[in-house]
């Protein structure tokens, strides 16, 4: 049965899962883009707080150091493992967040790797590829599994990464919304090239790009392009169990109100 959750910052000095409880759910996904916080202190406070709260994590969502923009004009030169200048302390950062992970008895991490090069001619194509394939072994190596999130590549450059990559433990954290957001892509068709790797779906939603210097707007699930009725009908049909996590992309009141709605939302599709 598929679980719906909620996207957790990942805090040194508070509890993490009290926003789980003001909304009455149980499971979640760990983000957190400070790799000073991959220490072992932090692990056993979270581990605590999984225990005493009676809740999951389904994933852990690692950012990686280094500058990183949200646009198309230095995304792909600042994001992931894809600029060679900081390609070598994102994977040593991402290897922290795996001993991190295996360390709170999470199944897998979680990352963009950035734009892929849709060009697999392209000298920095392997180069991904080997960067992915070393954080992916070792990851092997505990027992866990490495996502890709969606969003900066087109489903067939995802596809063939994770093929080119060839270790047994790869999966997707599908979000929809980013396939739209980015332009790569209707994330109902995506299904047809990667379903089967789909492990976790993030509940976004957005529009297209139209100005194209700039990523599209990220909206409340349901009220932008993403088809949420017919993704959850094909998600059913390919067999897919995993939990849909909530990530709303503002603050405040209104985001609350918002993750109320999609709750409800979500969970009449579930039970549809």
């Amino acid at each position: 049965m598929n679980e719906i959750g909620l996207i957790i910052e990942l805090k040194e000095n508070e509890n993490n899962f009290a926003p789980l409880k003001q909304f009455r759910l149980s499971v979640c996904q760990l983000v957190n883009w400070d790799d000073s916080l991959w220490r072992a202190d932090v692990a056993a406070r979270v581990k605590q707080g999984i225990r005493k709260n009676g809740v999951r994590v389904s994933a852990l969502w690692a950012g990686v150091p280094g500058p990183r923009e949200w646009n198309f004009r230095k995304g792909p030169v600042t994001l992931g493992l894809v600029p060679p200048e900081y390609r070598r302390d994102r994977v040593i950062s991402l290897k922290k967040a795996a001993d991190f992970a295996e360390a709170i008895g999470v199944a897998a991490i979680v990352t963009h790797v950035g734009f892929i090069p849709e060009n697999m001619t392209d000298p920095e194509f392997p180069r991904v590829v080997e960067a992915v394939r070393e954080v992916a072994v070792y990851c092997e190596k505990k027992n866990l599994e490495f996502w890709f999130e969606t969003g900066q590549e087109t489903p067939v450059t995802l596809l063939r990464a994770i093929l080119s990559v060839g270790t047994p433990n790869l999966g997707i954290n599908l979000d929809p919304a980013n396939l739209i957001i980015y332009g790569k892509g209707n994330p109902v068709d995506s299904l047809e090239i990667f379903g089967k790797y789909i492990r976790n779906v993030h509940a976004k939603d957005g529009f297209y790009p139209t100005d194209p210097f700039e990523l599209g707007r990220e909206v409340k699930v349901g009220q932008g392009k993403v088809n949420f009725p017919e993704l959850v009908r094909q998600l059913k049909e390919i067999g897919f169990l995993g939990e849909f996590i909530i990530e709303r992309e503002i603050s405040g009141e209104q985001q609350r109100k918002d993750i109320r709605e999609t709750i409800l939302y979500l969970r009449k599709l579930l039970e549809d």
